[in-house]
This record gives structure tokens, C-alpha cells and sequence, in this order.
């Protein structure tokens, strides 16, 4: 979300100096919304398709990788073809270059220069719709990989299996800052020093660690990866390119290390975007003697710890409920990602459907462009962001359940995910709390 609202206790507010609030880029205010059908709803469905699929649902029904009904061989063929890969490419670097061209030439001005909404709306937002349809594009549109194959190394060293996609959990992390905290987040020069920084860490890990890098420390990546996994294209174990439920390609979601640490990221950058409208943390920011920057900061760091902490500390109860649970974090993990894409969509979508046009406009060589109507009234939105956090958590309880009974003893599988479903159920309130507070 994004915004400041006009007021608190009749007294005017103001941003602090220096200081830009959440994206940047955009606007939203308070949503009309009732608490309590709003937390009355939430927490029926997530009962009834916890009871539900207690009662109906004994065995695993998920199959990963293996599942999917394969498409049409010329899709395939088409899919998977160089010419179709390398356009692709050519297509990234393109966008790449304009957009280093509007930094470097373009005005200072967020309201004419179209940088910082394709860094801030069309990239990161509309990877969101653009992986969930089409899986993982970034991995062909990355222009870093492409810059980076013009020279790979000859004897790439092979990347230890104990980073897992740990660096890209903390470059989505110093993103999320730079998108919610940095001060002057939307001048062309803090995003071309941020731009010059991200380049220069991927293209020397890559250079070290060859193409496999950025499938584990490009943070762009990995998040468009980790959405596509809800995505119903997807590939097979034999590469054969398919139609699957969502659900297999979630399941299928690999326990690497790192996994946790990037969607708690996701969750708690979220949470706190939410948080930056609540007109209590502005006066926070302002009164604050540590600084507004540096407060933000602790609150965004805060947020991503305690979706974390919540996380483990479920995750500690899975364990003691079943010793033979080796890896009570990364089993479940994978329930996560939909609550995250619930929160992104509610959090989000006025954002890319009003912004989103609005760079493009500008891109197009249009000076202060206006941002077209939302498509949703207050009504609609407020409607649409509950039944984004609703839909994200029972899927996740789907998820959960389904690892569950393949994990636990049939007698135990229903009463072993007790604490997901807690889980579930605070971080469902904690993010309706956080639209309507």
C-alpha cells in the first residue's frame, strides 16, 4: 500500500524531509471495510477448509513434478526453440537499455521520467501476473544473463549447496528498502547507484560461479521462480512443457536452504508496506530521535523477523509433535508462498493497474501523465484485497495439509498441522488487521 492519510486528530501531517514513503511512486487511502465480517470471514473459511479437508482428505493427492497433461509438440517446439529464447533475450536487453537511458538522461522527476515506475510497478508488481501465467520469464528476459553470456567463465566453481538462494533472500531484502525506506528512493541517482551495485554483484558472482549463479543470488529471479511455482504451465521431470494445477507446481518446490529466509522476506516487506499508511507509524517516523530512515529501517527488519519468528516457532512445534521431522522448516515452507501472493495481490494490485499504465504513457513520451481511474471502486478494492489474504491462506492450508498427511502418521496428520493452521490464522488476521487499521 502506499500513501499517507491526510490526517490524525485533525492535525495535519506531513512527510518528514528526506523522507519518501513507501514506493515512491503512486497513491492509495483508507478502505471502507468492516472488521468484523472481515475477521469473522477470514477465520470460517480458514476453519471449514481445515475441518473439511480433515474429514475428506487422507492421503497426499500432489504429485510435484510428475504431474501435468503435456501441451501440443509444436508448442513445445516453439517454446523451446533459439530463435524464440534468443528474442526473448534481445527483448530484456532492450527494455534494459531504455530503461538506463531514462536514468541517465531523463529528468529527476518521478512524475516525468518513467524509471522509477518500471523499476517500482511494471518489474516488480508485474512480475507477479507475469509468472503466475507464464512461469518463470525473468530467467529468459534477465539482461544480466544475457550481458553475461557474451563472456561466461571457462571453469566456472561450482556453488556450494549450503547457499542455496540465500543471497537472493538478502537482495530481496535490501530491495524491499530501497522500494519502502531509502530516502529519495525515486531520484535517478539513488536508483542508478542501486542499479550499479546489483549489476555488479551478479555479473561477479556469475563470472565465479558461471549461469547457475543468478538461479540462486539474482533476487528478481528467484522471486518470479518462486511464483511460477503457482503458475499452471510448468515442466515435467522429462522436460515435457505442461497444463498442471497450481498445486503440483507448488509441491514441487525445492527445500533448499534459504527457501524460508526469502518467502518471511516477502511476507514481512509486505507487512510492512501495509504498516507505512497507518497514520500512528508516520508519527512515529517523524517524532522519532533516531531518524526517519533509520526508524524505518528497524521496522522493516522487525517485520521480516517476526514473520520469521512466527514461522519458527511453528516449525519447533512440528518437530516436537514428531521427532522423525528432520526438517520441520523447509517441509512446509512451500505453504507459504500463497499467503505471500495473497498479501502481494491486496497490497499491490490498484498500484500496477493505475501506475502501470501511467509509466508506460510516460515511456511513451508523455510528460506528466495522468494515472487512469481504478477499475474498482473503494468498495470493490477493500472486497478484492480481503479475498486476495483469504484465498492465499486456504490454499496455503491445502498445501500444508496435503504435506502433512504424506509426512505424519495417518493418526496424526490431522492434529500434526495444528500448528500451521494457528499459524495460518495469525497471519491471516495480522494482514486484514493491517488493511483496515
Amino acid at each position: 500500500m502506499t500513501g499517507v492519510p491526510a490526517s490524525l486528530s485533525g492535525l495535519p501531517l506531513a512527510p518528514a524531509p528526506g523522507l519518501q514513503l513507501a514506493h515512491g511512486v503512486g497513491s492509495r487511502h483508507d478502505l471502507p471495510l468492516s472488521p468484523f465480517y472481515a475477521y469473522a470471514g477470514a477465520f470460517t473459511a480458514l476453519l471449514v477448509s481445515f475441518l473439511a479437508l480433515g474429514l475428506l482428505w487422507s492421503s497426499s493427492r500432489f504429485r510435484g513434478e510428475e504431474a501435468g497433461r503435456p501441451l501440443p509438440a509444436a508448442v513445445q517446439r516453439v517454446a523451446d526453440a533459439p530463435a524464440t529464447r534468443t528474442a526473448l533475450r534481445l527483448l530484456g536487453a532492450a527494455v534494459a537499455l531504455v530503461f538506463l537511458l531514462h536514468l541517465l538522461l531523463g529528468p529527476d522527476d518521478p512524475d516525468r521520467n518513467p524509471a522509477p515506475g518500471a523499476l517500482y510497478v511494471l518489474l516488480w508488481v508485474g512480475l507477479v501476473p507475469a509468472s503466475l501465467l507464464l512461469g518463470p520469464v525473468w530467467r529468459l528476459l534477465n539482461p544480466l544473463r544475457t550481458l553475461h553470456a557474451l563472456r561466461p567463465p571457462r571453469s566456472p566453481r561450482p556453488l556450494p549447496a549450503a547457499v542455496g538462494i540465500r543471497p537472493a533472500a538478502a537482495g530481496l531484502l535490501l530491495f524491499t528498502w530501497l522500494e519502502l525506506v531509502a530516502p529519495d528512493n525515486a531520484s535517478t541517482t539513488t536508483l542508478l547507484i542501486a542499479l550499479a551495485v546489483h549489476a555488479g554483484v551478479q555479473l561477479l558472482g556469475a563470472a565465479r560461479h558461471g549461469d547457475r549463479w543468478f538461479a540462486h543470488a539474482d533476487p528478481f529471479e528467484v522471486y518470479s521462480s518462486l511464483l511460477a511455482r503457482l503458475s499452471p504451465l510448468g515442466r515435467r521431470t522429462d522436460g515435457r512443457l505442461v497444463l498442471r494445477s497450481p498445486f503440483h507446481g507448488l509441491d514441487s518446490t525445492p527445500q533448499v536452504p534459504g527457501l524460508v529466509a526469502t518467502v518471511c522476506v516477502l511476507l514481512g516487506s509486505t507487512a510492512y508496506d501495509g504498516l507505512s499508511d497507518n497514520p500512528r507509524w508516520i508519527t512515529t517516523l517523524q517524532t522519532s530521535s533516531l531518524g526517519p530512515t533509520v526508524t524505518a529501517t528497524l521496522g522493516l527488519l522487525a517485520t521480516v523477523a517476526l514473520a520469521a519468528a512466527c514461522y519458527g516457532l511453528c516449525s519447533g512445534a512440528l518437530r516436537l509433535m514428531d521427532r522423525t521431522l528432520t526438517t520441520p522448516l523447509t517441509s512446509f515452507a512451500h505453504s507459504l508462498l500463497p499467503i505471500a501472493l495473497g498479501y502481494l495481490v491486496a497490497h499491490y494490485f490498484s498500484l500496477l493497474v493505475t501506475e502501470g499504465p501511467r509509466t508506460v504513457i510516460m515511456a511513451a513520451g508523455s510528460d506528466n501523465a495522468l494515472a487512469p481511474a481504478p477499475p474498482l471502486g473503494p468498495g470493490g478494492l477493500a472486497t478484492l484485497q480481503v479475498a486476495a489474504i483469504v484465498t492465499g491462506h486456504v490454499l496455503g492450508v491445502v498445501a500444508a495439509h496435503d504435506r502433512s498427511v504424506r509426512l505424519f502418521p495417518p493418526a496424526r496428520a490431522v492434529a500434526g498441522q495444528l500448528p500451521l493452521f494457528v499459524l495460518m490464522i495469525a497471519y491471516t488476521l495480522g494482514g486484514i488487521g493491517l488493511l483496515i487499521a
